[in-house]
């Protein structure tokens, strides 16, 4: 099945989170008619999982982060459980089965969950759907949140957030060890605990008894419930039992076709060029590119540049690229440091551009930084400025950016998108929130969005003026 043979016949799709709601939309986008079939495990309709710990901590109700309805056949709570590559059909486990001339694997990943002496499984969960956050919420008392990433960090704010007594247990020396260098590590747990979370560094829990998590330095922490947030893994099992090739993910070429040429994966169960990178930015980019593939275009994915954001209130805090580029020794480091307002950046630098950066306490700097990484821009000669958010300092200004370009990483909204909102009576910060999502998940892009609002209504203004 080549890129210039497009699929006629019908496309499935197991899964029905974010990049399987994704893939839809862009097929339907680049104009692929046929039918399309959504096989999804849960029992809810799709939504944005990354919105969760918006879900957990009050600010969103559950209906808020449902995704808009696509044109598809979607059966939620409809698990796939036998894939027939010779007949290229899926049975379900209610025993129909359905054909396709495309298959495509969007089976996410599965949470990676401890086991802990004396722990019961009715104190234990961890939280990857709307039924974790409705579990969690039901369980009263003191919580202990095991894993300081980022998902960790977000979950034990969310807690707090809601009045809950909260302890984060990490088993390395600083939070978020894979996307911080040790500076930041250490700042933000310090903010952390600032905030009233009980911050536990270099220890792991090794069982549970009255309510109580005992530790490896024998030190215990209060716990009725106990969260998972140790990391997770890509989910393989129906590709595996079907002969898929895997790795730690199903692994699959810049078209995103696994070993055979008729099934795909997107999403965090995928492993492209060995890495499975379990961030929503690389699923909605596997998606476009599989969308205009399977409707006869030569995209291919080459991977995507990573950026973490912190979706916490009150923390900003992004690493942006490869961050291990800070441990480099060829690489030029930008540091700015500020601690007592608890301001941090490192920058990773070749040839003059960013190749890796962590920033903390920079609001204005994170969307700057990232365009300036993204685009393969070259950092301006005043780096303090920009990481300062000084305007005339921050290339690529919202209003100057392609439209396609993504303003709010959270729900994935383009520039277009706020646009056509605006254009469609939505003209303050709020009325595009609530046409588009954008600025309901962390609120990194509350100035970006207010910028390009301020932008059209200038625009709009002198066109006035203009014509009188």
């Amino acid at each position: 099945m080549s890129p210039l043979n497009p699929v006629a016949g019908r496309v499935v799709v197991v899964g029905n989170g974010p990049a399987a709601h994704r893939l839809v939309e862009k097929l339907r986008a680049h104009g692929h008619d046929g039918q399309i079939t959504v096989l999804g495990a849960e029992r809810h309709a799709a939504y944005n999982r990354v919105l969760l710990g918006s879900v957990l901590d009050g600010s969103l109700p559950p209906s808020a982060v449902a995704l808009p309805e696509v044109d598809a056949e979607v059966r939620p709570g409809n698990p796939v459980i036998d894939i027939d590559r010779g007949r290229r059909a899926v049975r379900t486990e209610d025993g129909r089965e359905f054909g396709y001339e495309a298959l495509v694997l969007a089976t996410g990943a599965r949470p990676l969950v401890p086991e802990i002496i004396g722990l019961t499984p009715d104190r234990l969960t961890s939280l990857r759907t709307l039924s974790d956050c409705a579990r969690l919420e039901r369980a009263p008392g003191r919580v202990a949140v095991l894993g300081g990433g980022v998902l960790g960090v977000e979950v034990a704010l969310a807690l707090l957030a809601r009045g809950r007594q909260v302890s984060l247990v990490h088993r390395g020396p600083h939070l978020m060890g894979r996307r911080l260098d040790d500076t930041a590590g250490r700042m933000l747990a310090e903010r952390v605990g600032e905030l009233g979370v009980d911050v536990r560094l270099g220890v792991k829990a090794t069982s549970h008894r009255d309510g109580m998590l005992r530790l490896t330095d024998g030190s215990e922490v209060a716990a009725d419930v106990v969260v998972a947030c140790t990391g997770v893994r890509p989910e393989v099992r129906l590709a595996q039992r079907a002969g898929v090739s895997v790795n730690r993910g199903v692994v699959v070429d810049d078209q995103l076709r696994t070993s055979d040429p008729h099934i795909h994966a997107i999403g965090d169960c995928a492993e492209h060029r060995g890495v499975a990178a379990g961030v929503i930015s690389s699923a909605w980019e596997q998606a476009e590119v599989l969308a205009e593939h399977l409707t006869g275009g030569g995209a291919r994915f080459t991977g995507s540049g990573v950026v973490t954001r912190l979706r916490a209130r009150g923390l900003d805090l992004a690493s942006v690229g490869a961050t291990r580029a800070l441990r480099s020794g060829d690489a030029e480091i930008v540091t700015f440091s500020d601690p007592a307002r608890g301001r941090y950046a490192a920058l990773a630098l070749h040839s003059g551009r960013v190749s890796g950066a962590v920033l903390l306490g920079l609001p204005a700097a994170i969307p700057a930084i990232t365009r300036v990484h993204e685009r393969g821009l070259p950092m301006p000669a005043d780096r303090l400025s920009l990481l300062l958010g000084t305007p005339a300092a921050v290339p690529g200004a919202p209003v100057e950016l392609p439209e396609d370009a993504v303003l709010c990483r959270c729900s994935h909204v383009t520039k277009k998108s706020l646009i056509s909102a605006w254009h469609s009576g939505a003209r303050s910060v709020a009325a595009l929130a609530g046409a588009t999502r954008a600025t309901t998940g962390c609120g990194g892009c509350v100035d970006d969005v207010g910028r390009l609002c301020d932008a059209l209504a200038d625009r709009i203004e002198s066109e006035r003026k203009g014509a009188a």
